[in-house]
């Protein structure tokens, strides 16, 4: 399971920009001028930036999978950004 927790907080936070709000999602991808094809960075997002976030990603070409958090299993070399 990914360990998205940051140092003294209790619950995962989204990825979006001055966002708070636990993450329910976890969005993999990967940037394939910088990353090999199987590694995998994530982005976490509440329901309200899953979307954006997604779109964002997705547009570039880097979005590779949309997962809920708790059934999110890490792959090896993966990171959270």
């Amino acid at each position: 399971m990914i360990s998205p927790e940051s140092p003294g907080t209790d619950d995962p936070t989204c990825s979006a920009k001055g966002c708070r709000d636990t993450a329910v999602w976890v969005l993999a991808w990967n940037n394939p001028k910088l990353h090999t094809p199987e590694r995998r960075k994530t982005w976490l997002a509440c329901e309200e930036h899953r979307e954006h976030l997604s779109q964002f990603l997705g547009v570039r070409g880097f979005l590779k999978d949309v997962v809920k958090l708790d059934e999110w299993v890490q792959p090896e070399g993966s990171e959270r950004t």
